[in-house]
C-alpha cells in the first residue's frame, strides 16, 4: 500500500519544486499521479505564456513522485519534452502513468493539461532504480 502521506512529506523537501515553484502532490495510486501547480505571473515568460521550465519542472516533480511511490529511491534517467500547446486556465495538472516498470528502470507518461482540458506538454520519462 501507498503511503500518501508519507510520500508528501518527503517530497516537502524538494523546496524548489514545493516552496519557489508552488507545486502540489493530489494523487497518489498504484497506477496513477497527479501533481498541481496554481498559475501566476512568476511563471510566465516575456510572451505571457507560463515558461517552458515551469512545465518541465512540473513533470520532473511529479515523475519522481510516481517513480518513488514506493519507497525505492529512482533518479532520472532521461526525459522527453514535447510542448504541445499554450495554456489557457490558472492551473496546470500533471499526471503521470506508467509505461514499464522494471527491476531496475521504470519509465512513464507524463501528460500536462491546465484545468480547461487543453493539452500543454507531453513527456515520456525513465529512472533508474537504486537498490537498497
Amino acid at each position: 500500500m501507498i503511503d500518501k502521506e508519507a510520500l508528501v512529506a518527503y517530497f516537502s523537501n524538494d523546496k524548489f519544486a514545493t516552496e519557489v515553484v508552488g507545486i502540489t502532490v493530489e494523487r497518489v495510486e498504484e497506477d496513477l499521479v497527479v501533481c498541481r501547480l496554481a498559475l501566476n505571473d512568476s511563471h510566465r515568460n516575456a510572451r505571457g505564456a507560463v515558461m517552458g521550465g515551469v512545465s518541465f519542472t512540473l513533470g520532473d516533480f511529479a515523475f519522481a513522485v510516481f517513480a518513488n511511490r514506493h519507497g525505492i529511491s529512482t533518479v532520472s534517467l532521461s526525459a522527453s519534452i514535447s510542448y504541445l500547446g499554450v495554456a489557457k486556465g490558472k492551473e496546470l495538472i500533471a499526471t503521470v502513468t506508467p509505461i514499464k516498470e522494471g527491476r531496475s528502470v521504470k519509465t512513464a507518461e507524463v501528460m500536462i493539461t491546465d484545468e480547461l482540458g487543453t493539452a500543454v506538454v507531453h513527456m515520456v520519462m525513465s529512472g533508474f532504480c537504486q537498490k537498497r
